[in-house]
């Protein structure tokens, strides 16, 4: 039967039982958990069965030795400190022990202090290894593409391209979308389904700020660059280094700026403001826009030569109107989420509050919706959403509800009424939420007969 694992804070290998008790006496009276090994094979398998904190490790053993101790727990466990501790001090081994990754080296005789210090410091650095490896597992899963809701086939497959770029972790990506429509985080989704995902992911809103300060941000500023500058400062581009930078509404970067943000993408190198070493930098530029870079470039206030750089994979997030198959979708997984931090136990939308949310068009889009999900939460005492809530909504009229889908126009040209019926059976289905018999009812039909109607249309579109 398998022990349980231990929580051990330092595990003390050596081959000489003195110095092994000497080390535990010092470590337990200080309050730390400690476990002996008196040679390399058991360390090893005391922390592949355990959970250790940091292990002290001495340099010349028989059999395995301190320094191949010390290259198999960074192989195995690269997240755990070793210390390295010798009676056979020399500058070589120092230097040898530290290339490998050791977190400090200990010549004996040691200072009990020393020992207590070292074991202090080790023990933050494994804990804080440990915190953001635990934060990064959490960010990863709350990011990943399947955790984002929808049901449109439109959204679908922009998320399979999404997650195909994220494996390509130097490509330049564009995504352009309206303002609320989740840019950003598809962006971030995009950085932690990469192999960036271990460095930084840093948004930089390119309309923030006043132009003069932009580079400022984006680039960083040595000291005495201009009036204030009394340190260097690091850019965005230089904290994403080995990760990624949002620039976001990218349109609004002024001619100069753009010449340097160029600069990065095509040469990894820029300067800070008043500088003039070249810093490099490994990073992956996902742009964003709301505006028409074409129409700009056109206008000639957007560099064209920017534009094909950042344009390498471009992804384009559709308005919410345009999929209101998700609007119930998002609506209940917003309930849920600001129902859970309210302390509501049961969340539940009604059918008058459907109908009236599937109504709107949402300028907003997606920020606007869960902006409003989380004002009626709030509303609601017992997390039922009905109509009441929903007052501040626009109500629509019958007459508005009919043409919304039904509204024709005839030319003298004529019309195509297989268009036309496919327009209408395609409106009906999203204004229910891709339920077919509410459709159905909006039309007239049975639900055999629209599924019928549904089929007949397939058809002719091969």
């Amino acid at each position: 039967m398998a022990t349980e694992p231990k929580n051990i804070d330092i595990l003390v290998v050596d081959d000489e039982p003195k110095m092994r008790h000497i080390l535990r006496i010092i470590l337990e009276e200080a309050g730390y958990s400690v476990c002996e090994a008196q040679n390399g094979v058991e360390a090893l398998e005391i922390i592949n069965q355990n959970r250790c904190g940091v292990v002290f490790t001495d340099l010349k053993m028989d059999g395995m030795d301190g320094m191949e101790v010390l290259r198999r727990v960074k192989e195995s466990h690269p997240e755990i400190p070793v210390v390295v501790i010798t009676a056979f001090g020399s500058i070589e081994s120092a230097v040898e022990a530290m290339k490998a990754d050791a977190l400090d080296y200990i010549v004996k005789p040691f200072e009990e202090e020393k020992i207590l210090l070292t074991a202090e410091r080790s023990l933050k650095f494994y804990r804080l290894a440990e915190e953001n490896r635990t934060l990064r597992e959490a960010i990863s899963e709350s990011f990943d593409f399947s955790n984002i809701v929808t049901n449109s086939l439109v959204m679908l497959k922009l998320l399979k391209e999404a997650a195909l770029v994220s494996k390509s972790p130097q490509t330049t990506i564009l995504i352009t979308g309206e303002s609320g429509t989740g840019k950003e985080l598809l962006a971030k989704t995009i950085h932690y389904n990469s192999d960036r995902r271990n460095n930084r992911f840093v948004a930089f809103n390119c309309a923030a700020l006043a132009p003069g300060l932009v580079e400022s941000e984006l680039f960083g500023y040595e000291k005495g660059a201009f009036t204030g500058a009394n340190q260097r400062r690091i850019g965005k581009f230089e904290v994403a280094n080995g990760g990624t930078i949002f620039l976001d509404e990218i349109a609004d970067l002024s001619l100069e700026a753009q010449a340097k943000v160029l600069r990065v993408i095509q040469e990894r190198e820029f300067e800070r403001v008043g500088g003039n070493t070249s810093v490099v930098v490994d990073v992956r530029v996902v742009a964003a826009t709301n505006q028409t870079l074409k129409e700009k470039v056109e206008k000639g206030e957007f560099r064209e030569d920017l534009y094909y750089r950042i344009n390498v994979f471009p992804l384009h997030l559709p308005p919410l109107r345009e999929r209101k198959e998700d609007v119930l979708l998002l609506a209940e997984f917003f309930a849920k989420e600001y129902g859970a931090r309210l302390g509501r136990t049961e969340v539940r939308l009604t059918e008058n509050a459907k109908k009236l949310l599937l109504h709107q068009d949402w300028p907003g889009n997606v920020r606007e919706l869960e902006n409003t999900i989380e004002r009626v939460m709030i509303l609601s005492s017992n997390g039922l959403i009905d109509k009441e809530q929903l007052s501040f909504l626009s109500p629509g009229t019958d007459e508005d509800r009919e043409r919304g889908i039904a509204g024709v126009d005839l030319f003298s040209g004529g019309i195509d009424l297989e268009t036309l019926e496919r327009n209408l059976v395609v409106k009906a289905l999203e204004s229910t939420g891709n339920n077919q018999v509410a459709a159905a009812k909006l039309l007239g039909l049975t639900r055999s007969k629209l599924r019928s109607r549904l089929k007949n249309l397939h058809k002719t579109e091969k």
